[in-house]
């Protein structure tokens, strides 16, 4: 169970300062501000009391008082103040150190492992949700960790029974200290913890039996010291007194040395006789002070032994010696001497230790003969600062004498500084600000004075710093900015040095990651890629690839390729693979058609939000001599074009000139002209290049009047291409000009001239017949039309309730839609259903249409099939309104006397 003595912490007052308001954090925010805090300048160290009140305010919250305490103390020696203003500063201080905040709880030893010892989250009266958010933890002093806090309930419990003996041996308090640490802002809150003691342990004697040997002639009142017991309990559960079982010739006495241990005498009541008793054997019982009391036993057995007239005496009562720690084994530590003046055996001294510690046995050894005290152990200031061993001088008549020697062990820097590290960010994002904190330890040095006093540095030019905190905490921060892209990691190498004359350093390694950032756009390799494609491609052929790489890492480094998409233009005849950039020509090109074309391409990251570059892809076509060349003159497809030559022409005469165009380009459409097949091979020749035809001799009257030439046109592309003109040539005799244009002006009579005129003739005959058969046509409908109008319909009934036989109303509606184009044997109404006349209707007109009642019922279902389907018929000679509807919805076509439809429906 926790003891009543708990202090929970209090908030600091809030403190004003020339206008400024800052607020010192109590424990319960965490006092982790003071590592950063700054003393201002001299001139200010004293301003104004209500400001010198504040700082000592903030000294009541601060968990290092000591530190802040030194700050104001070099401020108020460079402020130059009376002594005075330090004298009240001092009592000042003193007040507000007394009322440091500090969790501070207490605990039984030996209680079961887990046992509760605090709830932290309500002494510090901070939500438990906070505990697991801030990442709230607990580090104990030294290497093993004690305690364990629950983030979930804010619970502190001990993770091991402790024993006070084991952790805290030959202590009177046994204190733990412990840290609780937020994140989130970072925070700390000291916490003590003190195990109390429990009665758990019985004193023990070194020796079950302790035998002394006494004169008989011993006077009463003579004191002999006995063996001390050992009770590793403390306080009223330690050792508080001894009894000494009933004898009539000894009493107990005891009394309290300097350090705190109760010794034992026998006092000698009755003069001793060896003859009457030579042996006595007592009991002795040592009892500590706890409930129920424990106890322990020995056995003393005094040996009563005949008279020796001297007993040796030391010549000094306490030898002090002064030693320094980790002195080398059998150094000399001191030599006791005690003289006795009687000679033989009972002048013969020797040494042993008495009412000395196991420990201090341990590390001493005494030279029985000699007197010697000799190192036989590790000397650790560390562990204790100071031995104090008895030593008894017996002579050979069994006559002794003691004397003390008090052990001082000297420090020397045999304690390198440790390092602790308490929190650590194994990675940071690369866009941290300056004077973020990375990590947080600690640096512990068991030495004292100078060997104790610790600096800490960083080795290399790293953009890392060290500020101290408090109480030997150190944090690392930043203090630039960092660059992922130049430096993925850093291993910082911590290196804590003590101030001995030897100093002494420790080193720990700290490697922390830098996370990635998406602060690098992609950058393409080129600004402009320049890619070339033969024409008449297959389609998605692969004609090459853009290459972007951004300096980020992860999904950040994850580069995208598309195409950017301009309004207004066409789809591009490319893609692009969105992953490797490869680039796809879509469908085949033609180069005659498109030459060469540009398309953006961009590059995004995979990063939030993502960042792009664009290139410029230009596609160059290639021709390809996929066009054979066109004649243009002669004409194709004209039969063999006519040139008249004179006989008379002479060589190199021209003829006529071949024309040809090539719709490639390049040499594919370099055109060559050569003379394929000829009546006389040796009469005409081509130009290479210019496709004029000449003769090649002079003409004579041997040769042939008709004259075939077939030129070959050629381009020079791979393979090449080709095509041929045909020219007639006719050799003429006396041909002039003159003799040309008579010719074009009177040409020769047609022999088809009457043939030409009959079928004009014909033509005439058969539009007139034509033309009177469509009036007649016209005027029938006409006449018919107006026939119609003047027939008279029969009376009905206003209402069909009014016929016993039952009628339809005079109008009919029906929705019709039919498309444009419609003629009349495409449109059909639904025939009415005429009723019954009883007999004595006056005949008219619709009586050659009107029908049994039971024809028309019978002839519904057919009817009704028209209907079923959207249409509804219509007798042909319901006009040609029919053919004119488009899509009429629910339009009326009422058969009334306005109607321009046939009045009568009839079912043929």
């Amino acid at each position: 169970m926790l003891a009543a003595d708990r202090r929970v912490p209090r908030s600091a007052p809030a403190l004003q300062a020339q206008g400024d308001k800052k607020t010192v954090g109590a424990a319960r925010e965490g006092v982790g501000v003071l590592g950063s805090f700054q003393i201002p300048s001299p001139q200010d160290c004293w301003q104004t009391p209500l400001r010198f009140g504040g700082y000592l305010k903030m000294l009541g919250a601060a968990e290092d008082g000591g530190w802040l305490f030194r700050k104001l103390m070099a401020c108020g020696r460079r402020s130059g103040d009376s002594k005075r203003q330090v004298i009240f500063f001092i009592l000042c201080f003193c007040v507000c150190q007394s009322g440091a905040e500090t969790l501070r709880y207490s605990l039984p030893e030996e209680m079961e492992r887990d046992s509760f010892v605090a709830n932290i989250a309500k002494d510090l009266g901070v939500p438990v949700s906070q505990l697991a958010a801030r990442k709230a933890r607990v580090v104990s002093e030294g290497s093993e960790q004690l305690f364990r806090l629950d983030q979930n309930t804010g619970v502190l419990t001990a993770k091991e029974s402790l024993d006070r003996e084991e952790i805290c041996p030959q202590r009177d308090t046994c204190t733990l200290v412990f840290k609780i640490f937020f994140e989130n802002p970072l925070q700390l809150i000291r916490g003590e913890v003190e195990i109390r003691d429990v009665n758990d342990n019985s004193p023990v004697f070194p020796e079950k039996e302790m035998v002394l040997k006494i004169l008989e002639t011993a006077s009463p009142g003579s004191r002999f010291p006995l063996e001390i017991a050992r009770d590793k309990d403390v306080g009223s559960n330690g050792l508080q007194n001894y009894s000494l079982g009933s004898n009539p010739h000894f009493s107990l006495a005891t009394r309290t040395g300097k350090d705190g241990v109760k010794y034992a005498e026998l006092v000698l009541q009755r003069q001793l006789d060896r003859e009457e008793q030579g042996e006595l054997n007592l009991l002795l019982t040592a009892i500590d002070g706890g409930s129920p009391p424990r106890s322990g036993t020995a056995q003393v057995r005094i040996v009563v032994v005949d008279a020796n007239d001297n007993i040796p005496a030391f010549d000094r009562e306490v030898y002090e010696v002064r030693l320094a720690e980790n002195s080398p084994l059998e150094q000399l530590v001191v030599r006791v001497a005690a003289a006795d003046p009687d000679e033989g055996s009972y002048g013969e001294v020797r040494y042993t230790f008495t009412q000395t510690s196991e420990r201090s046995r341990e590390l001493f050894q005494l030279n029985p003969a000699t007197g010697e005290i000799r190192v036989a152990g590790n000397l650790d200031f560390e562990e204790a600062k100071t031995h104090e061993m008895v030593v008894r001088a017996t002579d050979g008549g069994e006559l002794s004498a003691h004397c003390k020697v008090q052990v001082e062990v000297l420090d020397r820097n045999d304690n390198a500084p440790e390092i602790a590290l308490t929190s650590l960010t194994a990675s940071i994002p690369e866009d941290a600000p300056p004077r973020t904190v990375v990590a947080l330890f600690s640096v512990r040095d068991r030495d004292s004075g100078d060997n104790g006093r610790t600096e800490c540095s960083i080795d290399g030019d790293l953009p890392f710093s060290l500020t101290p905190t408090f109480d030997n905490y150190y944090e690392l921060r930043t203090n630039a900015a960092l660059d992922r892209e130049s430096t993925a990691q850093y291993n910082i190498t911590i290196t804590a040095t003590d101030w001995g004359k030897t100093r002494l350093s420790s080193r720990e390694n700290i490697f922390v990651q830098i996370s990635d950032v998406n602060d690098n756009p992609p950058e393409f390799t080129q600004e402009i890629y320049t890619i070339s494609v033969t024409e008449n491609n297959s389609p998605m052929l692969r004609i090459g690839s853009m290459n972007a790489t951004d300096a980020d890492a992860g999904k950040n480094a994850r580069v995208n390729y598309a195409l950017v998409r301009q309004e207004g233009k066409e789809q591009p005849e490319v893609s692009i693979n969105a992953e490797n950039g490869d680039i796809y020509i879509l469908r085949p090109l033609d180069y005659e058609k498109v030459r060469a074309f540009e398309v953006s391409v961009r590059a995004s990251d995979g990063g939030s939000p993502p960042l792009s570059a664009q290139a410029l892809l230009r596609v160059m076509v290639r021709d390809e001599n996929d066009n054979a060349p066109v004649v243009l003159h002669p004409p194709p497809d004209s039969s063999a074009a006519g040139e008249l030559v004179p006989r008379w022409a002479p060589s190199g005469y021209l003829v006529a000139k071949v024309v040809a165009v090539d719709a490639d380009a390049g040499q594919n459409a370099w055109l060559s002209y050569e003379l394929a097949k000829a009546t006389e091979p040796g009469l005409f020749r081509v130009g290479l290049h210019s496709g004029e035809v000449r003769t090649a001799r002079a003409v004579t009257e041997r040769d042939a009047p008709r004259q075939r030439l077939v030129v070959l046109v050629r381009d020079r592309g791979h393979p090449p291409r080709s095509a041929t003109a045909s020219l007639a040539v006719a050799l003429v005799d006396g041909f002039s000009e003159a003799h040309l244009r008579v010719s074009e002006e009177a040409p020769a009579a047609d022999p088809d001239g009457p043939l030409t005129l009959y079928l004009i003739a014909s033509l005439a005959c058969v539009s007139a017949l034509f033309l009177a058969t469509a009036l007649a046509a016209v005027v029938v409908k006409v006449r018919r039309a107006r026939r119609s109008q003047t027939e008279t319909l029969p009376t009905f009934p206003t209402i069909a309730t009014e016929s016993s036989a039952g009628s339809l109303p005079r109008s009919y509606l029906y929705d019709v839609c039919f498309a444009a184009g419609t003629v009349n044997s495409e449109f059909r109404f639904l025939r009415p259903l005429f009723p019954c006349f009883p007999a004595g209707l006056p005949p008219g007109p619709g009586e050659q249409r009107s029908s049994v009642c039971s024809q028309d019922v019978a002839n519904l279902g057919e009817e009704g099939d028209w209907a079923a389907q959207g249409r509804a018929p219509v007798s042909e000679d319901t006009g040609p309104g029919a053919a004119e509807a488009a899509c009429t919805a629910n339009g009326g076509l009422g058969l009334n006397d306005t109607s321009d439809q046939n009045p009568w429906l009839s079912h043929q």
